[in-house]
């Protein structure tokens, strides 16, 4: 699994995560963390996305997410 964090969205307080496995792209957008400052945490961050990776290659090896025509 692969994937790669966008840029933090203050507005709406996450980030656009792109994921590639076995030739499947999914994209979504995922919570992002803040530290204590109430400050964008990016290595929080990218701990959570890779949590949410590991989902989302579950769903991916299940046949739940797939490619579509505009990936």
């Amino acid at each position: 699994m692969k994937f790669t964090i966008g840029k933090f969205d203050p507005e709406t307080g996450s980030v656009l995560v792109k994921f590639l496995h076995d030739g499947v792209k999914h994209e979504r957008s995922v919570n992002a963390c803040l530290g204590e400052d109430g400050g964008y945490d990016a290595a929080a961050t990218k701990a959570r996305v890779g949590e949410v990776a590991a989902g989302v290659e579950h769903k991916i090896a299940l046949g739940v997410i797939a490619n579509s025509e505009k990936n």
